[in-house]
Parts: C-alpha cells; sequence; structure tokens
C-alpha cells in the first residue's frame, strides 16, 4: 500500500457490475478532478485469442478440464503484482491494452501506427507522468496465489469487490454471451463449469480481502439461471453492501441520503438496487478524498 501513489482496485467476475463502479469512480474523479491511470484487467492475460484457445485445447488434451481466465495459468498475476508495486513505490510503471474487438483494434492502430487485430494486446507503454492514483478494473485487483508466492491484495490501498448472487451472475453471462457474442446457450455453460475450480479458488476469496463489498440480489425467481429468458432489472433487485471497517463508516447519514435504504447487520447496508450507482458515489467519494488528503501528507 502507499499513501503516496494510491491505488484502486476493482475486483469481480464477467457479468457481475463491474462497469457500474467503473463509471461512478469516472464520476467522481471528474467532480474532482483527479488525474487516474486506468489499468484494464484484461491486459494482464497471458494469452490473446487465438493463443488462449490453443492454450484450452492443449490443457484439455492433457486432461486440465479448469484452465480458464479465472485462475493463475491464464493471467500474469505476478507481472500485476509487479506493476502494482511498483506505481505504489515511484508513480511509475508500463500499461497495455486488450483489443477486444475490430473497433478498438483500428483506434489503437491509429493512435500507434500498428496494424493490430482484435483479440491481440497493444505493445506496453510507459504510463504518463503525475497521475494522482491508479484506478485497475478487472478479475484480479485482489488477488493471491500462495503457490506461486504472489499478493496483489497487498498493494491496493482501496479494494472494491462488485459480485452479484451465483444465479444472477450466470444469467447475465448466458444472456450476453448468447445474445452479443454468438455463443450456444450449451457453450456457456460449458464455460461456467470449466471456470468453477478458479473461481472457487481465486475469484471468490478477493471478495473476504475487499475494503467495501457491493452484492447485487434478484428480488425474483432466478432458481434456474439456464433458462431465464431476462435479466432481472436494478428495480428488481437490491444491492447488499459490506464494509469491512464499520467504525469508519457514517451510516445514519448513508440511511438519510439513501432513500429507502436500511441496515441488515453492525457492518451492512441495503439499498434498492435502483440507487446502486448514487450509493457507490456516496459512500466511495470520502474513500477516495481520504486516499487524496493522505497522499498530500505524504
Amino acid at each position: 500500500m502507499s499513501k503516496k501513489h494510491p491505488i484502486i482496485a476493482i475486483t469481480g467476475s464477467s457479468g457481475a457490475g463491474t462497469t457500474t463502479v467503473k463509471r461512478a469512480f469516472e464520476h467522481i474523479f471528474r467532480r474532482a478532478q483527479i488525474n487516474p491511470v486506468i489499468v484494464e484487467g484484461d491486459s494482464f492475460h497471458r494469452y490473446n485469442r487465438v493463443e488462449m484457445r490453443e492454450a484450452m485445447k492443449k490443457a484439455e488434451t492433457g486432461g486440465n478440464r479448469h484452465f480458464s481466465h479465472f485462475g493463475p495459468e491464464a493471467n500474469l498475476f505476478d507481472e500485476l503484482e509487479k506493476q502494482f508495486k511498483t506505481y505504489g513505490e515511484t508513480g511509475a510503471g508500463k500499461k497495455r491494452y486488450y483489443l477486444h474487438s475490430e473497433a478498438e483494434a483500428a483506434e489503437h492502430n491509429k493512435r500507434l501506427g500498428t496494424t493490430l487485430k482484435g483479440g491481440e494486446f497493444t505493445p506496453w507503454e510507459n504510463i504518463p507522468a503525475g497521475t494522482d492514483l491508479m484506478f485497475y478494473e478487472g478479475l484480479h485487483g485482489g488477488a493471491v496465489d500462495s503457490k506461486a508466492g504472489v499478493d496483489v491484495a497487498k498493494w491496493v490501498d482501496l479494494l472494491v469487490g462488485v459480485v452479484p448472487i451465483v444465479n444472477l451472475e450466470w444469467i447475465q453471462k448466458i444472456q450476453r454471451d448468447t445474445a452479443e457474442r454468438g455463443y450456444s446457450a450449451e457453450a456457456v455453460v460449458d464455460t461456467i463449469l470449466r471456470r468453477m475450480y478458479d473461481y472457487v479458488h481465486y475469484i471468490t476469496p478477493q471478495f473476504s480481502r475487499s475494503h467495501v463489498n457491493f452484492q447485487r440480489v434478484p428480488v425474483v425467481d432466478t432458481s434456474n439461471p439456464f433458462i431465464a429468458r431476462d435479466i432481472p432489472t436494478p428495480d428488481e433487485s437490491l444491492v447488499v453492501i459490506r464494509f469491512s471497517n464499520p467504525k469508519k463508516v457514517d451510516f445514519p447519514y448513508l440511511l438519510s441520503m439513501i432513500h429507502d435504504s436500511f441496515m441488515s447487520r453492525p457492518n451492512t447496508i441495503v439499498v434498492p438496487g435502483g440507487k446502486m450507482g448514487f450509493a457507490m458515489e456516496v459512500i466511495l467519494t470520502p474513500m477516495i478524498y481520504e486516499l487524496l488528503e493522505n497522499k498530500k501528507k505524504a
């Protein structure tokens, strides 16, 4: 952790709603005139899209049916830890982009003068000097791989977990991957099953290390996510927000600011799903200001 060069990380699995948190942070950064360096978790995958397919086939042929983007074999956990450590100590480092689409590739090709395709990585570039903090959004902001001696989480000053209950997560993934990416429902289910070992061992433990968790819980029936025809809307959900250190939280203020919210435990507040973005801004803004105040004093 670093007072002089703070690091904020959002961690959550695919379809968990990390985009909502990212948008809330963007609003805070813009209002407070904060200049962050943004790091995307996908940029620390070990393989590009073609290489990943080949690595997956090789793993399955060798009897490994748990090879996935969730685990250490397909990611550069050591490089991510090095990135956080270097930035925390010096405010410097390197970053790159994973190009999800041809449109993203065209944008970066124009900037870099390259001929990259969707599914590939841009070259590593130096982080601009003079940034206020690092903002990471991805799968592994709080990852720990004890076998390899890697601890990404220990370098993070503010770790935010974003996780729906698992049935909702599966519904969102099935709906997105079939509607937007052209996969069959059967192929998506196979992916969910293949990822389960890494999900249990490398994704869920991060939410015990986070400073605050946002967990979306639907209030409609999601008992069979594999036949659900639509994703529960925010207004059909509640968001359970858990704080690791409730002594630092002004719960009466939050309850007064967020209409229809209530406390379910001494460290937990529950808010309507439609107010998730607003709740994030109310909760996270003072946390970010505290990091910046500590930065000034360092």
